[in-house]
């Protein structure tokens, strides 16, 4: 189950370009129930994570993250099979440090717990292009 990174993955992923933007991609497995202790007792995974949505939504300017996709996994084609994601979404960012700044506000801190009741497991990959296209 991961839901948090590491220490070891924060310091890598904060050594990405500083001057390119960043896209983040969110796998998402919701819990069964809430996890309990976060203020989402007695709701589905599903909607303690449609609370969270809704509540960074809410943030506005505070929260610069842009989704781009949100969407279901039909399942895994090249991997494990175990690996079966409720939501997929892609968010973009300026840059890394904007991300990090987001994710470490008061505001947003206050809202996260939700999204910890949320999760069974996740992924969050960042990704960051060079504007290339292949060919």
């Amino acid at each position: 189950m991961y839901v948090h990174p590491t220490p070891e993955q924060v310091t890598e992923l904060s050594e990405a370009d500083p001057n390119k933007p960043i896209v983040m991609l969110n796998l998402i497995q919701f819990a069964e129930t809430a996890n309990p202790g976060f203020g989402c007792d007695g709701m589905s995974g599903a909607d303690a994570y449609a609370k969270y949505a809704q509540d960074v939504a809410g943030l506005g300017d505070k929260f610069p993250g842009h989704m781009v996709w949100l969407g279901t996994s039909l399942g895994t084609v090249i991997g494990p099979p175990e690996e079966d994601w409720d939501l997929v979404l892609v968010v973009t960012y300026e840059s890394p440090a904007e991300f990090f700044a987001a994710v470490t506000t008061p505001e947003y801190l206050e809202v996260a717990p939700a999204r910890d009741a949320a999760v069974a497991d996740s992924r969050l990959v960042m990704m960051q292009g060079d504007g290339e296209p292949w060919g």
